[in-house]
């Protein structure tokens, strides 16, 4: 009979706790919710309880109305319907993501974008090459001794002023 008792006093003392620990959590979101409105200004993007997003235009604190517009419509709502600040979400196609759910990179860009960084850097280290080539006296301006120079697309060739 003891231990009974004993087990019956400790499911109680855990019910008790439980529905402290509950009561505790809904008071701070009804504090939370009730900060919330209060702080509701014209201007800020809202969603209602019903799921229409819109713009705070009035606040009636007397009647506890609120004033949405929702492209270009002026809709009005008891003030309680406000659910919560609206925070557009970023979006990712299926398309753009593997069936973890973690994006994929594309491969063909990423390696366009290095080989565009490649390019502009080689056209950089070229230029600085053909600049000092220019000052050397045995050079002509020309790559390959043949007095002519080439241009950027390497098809055309114009004679060097030096000959």
């Amino acid at each position: 009979m003891d231990q009974s008792m004993l087990f019956m006093l400790i499911i109680i003392v855990v019910m008790v706790l439980m529905m402290w620990w509950s009561t505790r959590k809904n008071k701070q979101q009804q504090s939370e919710v009730k900060n919330f409105r209060e702080s509701l200004q014209p201007g800020t993007l809202v969603v209602t309880i019903g799921g229409v997003i819109g713009k705070v235009v009035s606040i009636d604190t007397k009647y506890e109305e609120i004033v949405l517009d929702s492209d270009g419509s002026l809709l009005r709502f008891r003030l309680s319907s406000v659910s919560k600040e609206y925070v557009r979400p970023a979006f990712i196609d299926d398309e753009d993501v593997d069936a973890d759910g973690n994006p994929i990179v594309d491969d063909a860009a990423f390696d366009q974008d290095e080989q565009e960084r490649a390019q502009s850097q080689g056209t950089q280290s070229a230029q600085i090459s053909r600049d000092s080539s220019d000052n050397d006296e045995s050079s002509h301006g020309d790559a390959d001794g043949s007095g002519f120079d080439r241009t950027d697309d390497g098809d055309s060739q114009v004679p060097d002023k030096g000959e």
